[in-house]
């Protein structure tokens, strides 16, 4: 008997041989959020959404009921705060707690979505608020089977007789971003209900349309940090799921429902958000750790590397000081080790998938194809249940091509497939899922669908073929430039289904075998006519990482960088869209950055440490652009002021004034060179003082720290 919690998506049965009714994807309703948003403020009135009402029956008809408290109530957030707010752009990301759906998986993925702000913004549209043009009507984006979807919700949210709300919520009590979006996900795949089983990998591509990569922790590939380290400083979202465990201890929170924890702190058969790494230098040599959050905001590990473990003693205290949180936040570190021991596997969701290919800041290209298994004509099943049908399964031609700029272009190509079948259902959690995979044949070119005889001829290339109960099965392959078929089915013939075939690498031909009857062989330009066809380019600052990076970094022995050597490579590069007054770092400037991002005093910055300053130096830039209007190089005062706020930081007028003077010129003028060492200063002494503080208010420092 196997048991599930609700985190975990449940192992449903194949459907019986005998539906004979092809059941099509139900498509989302489609709203003009623009229209009804002008309609109701022209009639000055809230706006209540027919479609996903204020009712029960939008909650769901099955356990979840249960768990309600008695007399729900349905508000809207003016009614439970005197101030709520929309999205508050200047509060640390990890603020959100689950409720009483099981939405672990929805919510570990939410959380890593919030790292990156331009994503965010796709999903979660910015000019939303409670004050100005308030209606009492929302809007949120999600990459639904394919394509982009907008989803109108009105803003009354479940509460208890407390006025708290009953599924997501924030920590800060006024902002209501998360509950408003989890209410569109729900209206999205039919109710609350329906949340409730699930997995990272899912939500993490509804909010992306990007490609996972899974990794099974105990069989972990020997790069795996690298390959985490890469994922961290780019593009990616990154969950993860323990294992379901022996039980040792039953919890039961306010608004969670009672649940299992082991021993170690962990919660059995839990998603978790992958929010950052870190090599540290202890004093028996580097070690390599994690950080995760719980999505409840409470419960953590109690191993190594826990809040109150001794092995931060080991560390300098600066670098226990900036890393080292003694809060029950639901957030917490843990050693490589250790996270490979106690999670099952690593979803990395990236929009473009060279985590694997090494090859970063390169085009890409992503085709779509729409399909369907329909019995009696194309649902023939897979070759090991029944070989004497699977021809009749939709055929894809791929022609798999060598990219001009690629370092690999005369060995083997990166090719991502992914094959998701499509609901049939309204309600996500009625809909049945098949096992599902595909094949993949090397062939010379043909004019014609392939035969049942080329099937039994030939062997797959991917000769270890998996086929998952699961909406999505995706597969990376290495394959030489050339021509191969795809052949998508489920795991026992006559089942139907629509299904959606994506194929990433950096540069290919998709298109059916077989189109409208007639036979057709295509060359490189003739392709876009028949595919959804996209070019993406990682935003990986790619060129200018590669250059200095192998410069500096990998040609030495020890990959370390001094304050001179940090000074020749700021100087040198090439900064993009910077081209109203010369950009220079001195050496003073260099030796301030050194000293602040150089956690273990080694006098150097490590390629981690120089990636941490590489991302927050084109942010800083960005911001300092946009608040230079007298494009004088320099920020005054009030400009400076506005930059600050720009970044997320609150910062007093007096503080503000004070570190002017420090880092100023005789006017109070700020270079962007003093700008950064400005902001760095700001920044890593808040991380500190929130790690230290126990109130809030004030902070008991040790002689060393």
């Amino acid at each position: 008997i196997m048991l599930f919690l609700p985190c975990l998506k449940k192992k449903k049965s194949p459907v019986p041989l005998g539906r004979n009714i092809f059941q099509k994807h139900t498509l989302p309703i489609q709203q003009n959020y623009q229209a009804l948003l002008e309609t109701c403020l022209k009639n000055k009135c809230l706006f209540t959404d027919d479609s996903f009402p204020a009712h029960i029956s939008s909650i769901g008809m099955g356990p979840l009921l249960k768990k309600l408290p008695q007399n729900l109530q349905w508000k809207r957030p003016h009614a439970l705060h005197r101030s709520p707010i929309f999205y508050a752009a200047n509060r640390k990301q990890l603020d959100l707690c689950q409720g009483l759906v099981g939405n672990c998986w929805f919510l570990a993925a939410l959380e890593a979505l919030t790292f990156h702000q331009d994503i965010l913004a796709a999903v979660v549209p910015q000019n939303q608020s409670f004050e100005r043009n308030y209606a009492g009507i929302f809007h949120f984006r999600f990459w639904h089977f394919g394509e982009w979807v907008d989803v109108v919700v009105d803003d009354r949210l479940p509460v208890n007789e407390e006025g708290e709300l009953v599924f997501v919520s924030s920590v800060y009590k006024n902002v209501f971003w998360g509950a408003l979006l989890e209410k569109a996900y729900a209206k999205l795949y039919g109710s609350y209900e329906d949340l409730q089983i699930g997995q990272v990998s899912e939500a993490l591509v509804d909010f992306t349309g990007g490609v996972n990569i899974r990794i099974k922790l105990a069989a972990a590939p020997p790069d795996l940090w690298d390959i985490l380290t890469r994922a961290t400083y780019s593009r990616s979202l990154m969950g993860c799921q323990t294992h379901l465990g022996v039980y040792f201890l039953s919890v039961s929170l306010p608004c969670i429902q009672a649940t299992k924890v082991l021993k170690n702190g962990l919660v059995a058969g839990h998603a978790y958000t992958v929010t950052g790494i870190r090599k540290v230098t202890c004093q028996y040599g580097p070690e390599n750790l994690v950080r995760l959050r719980n999505p409840w905001g409470k419960i953590e590990w109690k191993g190594d590397w826990s809040d109150s473990s001794y092995k931060w003693e080991l560390l300098s205290p600066k670098e226990m000081i900036l890393l080292r949180k003694k809060k029950e936040d639901g957030e917490f570190w843990m050693s490589l080790q250790d996270f490979k021991i106690h999670f099952v596997d690593l979803v990395i969701c990236k929009l473009t998938p060279d985590l694997m290919s090494r090859e970063d800041g390169k085009k890409w290209m992503y085709s779509l194809k729409s399909g369907r298994w329909v019995k009696g004509s194309t649902a023939g099943g897979s070759q090991g249940f029944c070989n004497g049908t699977f021809w009749m399964n939709p055929q894809y031609w791929l022609n798999v091509l060598p990219a001009e700029d690629s370092k690999k272009s005369l060995g083997s190509c990166n090719v991502v497939i992914s094959l998701m079948q499509k609901y049939s259902s309204k309600h996500r959690n009625l809909a049945p899922h098949l096992f599902i995979g595909f094949s993949l044949f090397k062939y010379q070119d043909s004019n014609r669908k392939l035969p049942p005889a080329f099937f039994a001829r030939h062997q797959r290339v991917n000769k270890h073929q998996v086929f998952l109960d699961e909406r999505e099965v995706t597969h990376d392959f290495h394959l030489e430039p050339g021509v191969y078929v795809i052949v998508p089915s489920t795991l026992e013939p006559q089942q139907e289904s629509e299904f959606i075939l994506r194929v990433f690498s950096r540069k290919h031909v998709l298109r059916n075998s077989v189109l409208d009857g007639n036979i057709f062989l295509l060359g490189v330009n003739d392709y876009c006519f028949f595919n959804i066809v996209k070019e993406i380019v990682d935003r990986y600052e790619g060129k200018i990482w590669e250059d200095f990076f192998t410069k500096h970094f990998e040609q030495v022995s020890n990959p370390e960088i001094n304050a001179v050597q940090l000074q020749r490579i700021l100087n040198n590069i090439s900064w993009r869209n910077f081209q109203s007054f010369r950009l220079s770092f001195s050496l003073d400037a260099c030796q301030a950055i050194l000293a602040l991002l150089d956690l273990n005093a080694s006098g150097t910055l490590s390629i981690q440490e120089f990636r941490v300053l590489w991302k927050r130096l084109l942010f800083y830039l960005e911001v300092f652009q946009k608040r230079d209007t007298s494009r004088s190089g320099k920020l005054d005062l009030v400009e400076l002021h506005a930059a600050v706020q720009e970044t997320g930081i609150s910062l007093s007028n007096e503080v503000c004034n004070l570190m002017a003077i420090r880092y100023g010129d005789p006017d109070l003028k700020i270079s962007f060179e003093s700008f950064v060492c400005f902001m760095l200063r700001v920044e890593i002494m808040g991380e500190a003082f929130r790690n230290l503080t126990q109130d809030g208010k004030g902070i008991y420092l040790r002689e060393p720290e």
